[in-house]
């Protein structure tokens, strides 16, 4: 730690000054933030209790003078430089909540709702809003004990990691903790003062208390929030406000023709179907719309998806065991809330040819030419739903019944319509099944699911007529399914096998209780 007394034209009386070195590892005599937060110094003035931290990097040496003569006039007792940062600290005024980082590899993420508003109290570990990334929908939970004071993003923005998602005052009675100019909070708890300068310096610190719709409105208009006078409670601004602001200063009597103006913008925005004009017939307008959450990720997985070599592999099965297997399920069940499908019987029977065949339970890796053998089988199911296709999967089926599959499967079904898929449930996929027929068509062919080697579409089960070996047509259930492979891993004779072996179990389902554990 070096010190240095600097002289100044007046005396010292009992002021004490520190000077440290902006790479100094020690900490200094008086602790403006949490140790190891950065190198970033900061100027704290004021008691100890409450202190108002100016950062000096915005000082020049002039300024840094005139201050320290305005601590003579204002009862200043310490004046010291620090190597601390007090940014994250929760004393004393507005404390900036970023978007945490949700999860490896996530730079941004969907903000879908608020819980909280403006004005409102919030507790601990309280949920704040809940935001969407690529790869699962998260609640973000605050920090600290306090009160919301601005909200600085609305539903559907997209947010960068580590960016600011509101303010939040911890302590109403503290000065804030980040100011708009280095000499704005000069008039703290200690400095009292009514002059013209400390008056308007009070006022620029003032918040403008409005909903994100308000200001939204105020963006789209072009005009500052701050020269709207607020006649909501404690001043805060409301959409009469902005309309009366403006139309007062575009000199329009009647304001709520601009709220009906801008509604039927809306409305002619949102028409699909254009208008008709009496020269060119019908005109149609493009709408553009910005894909996020589900719909980014599927763009980043087939992309990649893109790059591989794949080899498709059809075949036909016989589903009559399978139909009367599933029907004797139904009339079994006892439990409401269980419904039996083909599905689940599928799955497990998959994980009894994976077991044989376990290359098709695998991953490539490009870099180490390297195929990791996977020992769970954890299934993927691609589900369509309103807000994107998501593939969540059912983890360790080698070691799950087909009703404790049934029930895992329709767990992750209401999660994905719901939208509140953990990561969890999302990532960790070794294998995937597309069960197109649910939807429609006999089969497809699909992309493998980057980093698995190995996707599988279901087609429809069909009543299809059948030849016996005497010359008899006979129906018969038949499945179609397409298996797709990564063929940089897998060759056409492994994936074969594979499928003569799931084949047999689906087709003698009797044998799943033999190799069963």
């Amino acid at each position: 730690m070096l010190c240095r007394r600097m002289h100044q034209r007046k005396p010292w009386i009992t002021c004490r000054r520190w000077l440290y070195s902006s790479t100094a590892p020690t900490r200094p005599p008086v602790a403006t933030g949490g140790p190891g937060q950065g190198l970033t110094t900061t100027l704290s003035l004021g008691s100890t209790s409450q202190a108002s931290i100016v950062p000096c990097s915005t000082m020049s040496f002039l300024q840094y003078i005139k201050l320290n003569e305005s601590n003579y006039e204002f009862g200043m007792r310490r004046c010291c430089f620090s190597t601390q940062v007090v940014v994250d600290s929760p004393v004393g005024g507005i404390v900036d909540i970023p978007l945490a980082q949700t999860g490896e590899g996530i730079a941004e993420c969907e903000l879908l709702k608020w819980f909280i508003q403006e004005g409102d109290e919030v507790e601990e570990f309280q949920p704040l809003c809940e935001v969407q990334s690529d790869k699962a929908t998260i609640e973000i939970t605050s920090r600290y004990k306090g009160k919301v004071s601005q909200i600085l993003h609305v539903p559907g923005n997209i947010v960068k990691v580590g960016e600011t998602l509101l303010k939040m005052i911890v302590d109403e009675t503290a000065c804030p903790m980040q100011t708009l100019h280095p000499l704005d909070n000069l008039n703290c708890n200690g400095l009292e003062g009514d002059s013209p300068s400390s008056v308007l310096q009070r006022s620029a610190i003032k918040k403008v208390l409005s909903t994100p719709a308000v200001r939204s409105l105020t963006k789209e208009y072009g005009i500052d929030i701050n020269d709207v006078v607020g006649t909501g409670k404690d001043g805060r601004v409301l959409r009469e406000d902005v309309l009366n602001y403006v139309a007062k200063k575009e000199n329009i009597k009647d304001p709520t023709s601009l709220g009906a103006y801008s509604g039927e913008q809306s409305q002619v925005a949102d028409n699909s179907f254009g208008g008709i004009s009496g020269a060119y017939g019908w005109e149609f307008e493009d709408k553009t719309v910005t894909l996020r959450g589900y719909q980014r990720a599927m763009i980043k997985s087939m992309s990649s998806a893109a790059k591989i070599p794949h080899f498709h592999y059809v075949e036909e099965i016989n589903c009559d065991a399978l139909v009367e297997l599933k029907s004797s399920f139904h009339n079994e069940n006892s439990d409401p809330d269980v419904k039996f499908t083909f599905l689940p019987i599928l799955i497990k029977s998959l994980s009894m040819a994976i077991s044989k065949y376990p290359w098709l339970n695998s991953s490539l890796n490009e870099e180490l030419n390297e195929v990791t053998l996977k020992g769970s089988h954890n299934v993927g199911v691609a589900m369509a739903t309103p807000h994107g296709l998501v593939v969540p999967n059912i983890k360790k089926v080698q070691s799950l019944s087909i009703l404790e599959i049934t029930k895992e499967l329709s767990r992750l079904q209401q999660l994905a319509l719901a939208n509140k898929l953990n990561p969890d449930d999302i990532t960790g996929g070794t294998i995937t099944l597309s069960n197109i027929g649910a939807i429609g068509g006999k089969f497809g062919s699909p992309l493998v699911n980057v980093p698995e080697v190995c996707i599988i579409a279901l087609g429809r089960i069909q009543k299809v007529p059948q030849f016996a070996e005497d010359g008899n047509v006979y129906p018969m259930s038949v499945l179609t399914v397409n298996i797709g492979a990564d063929h940089r891993v897998l060759d056409g004779a492994t994936v074969a096998r594979f499928c003569n072996e799931w084949k047999l179990y689906i087709e003698k389902p009797e044998l799943l209780m033999l190799h069963m554990r």
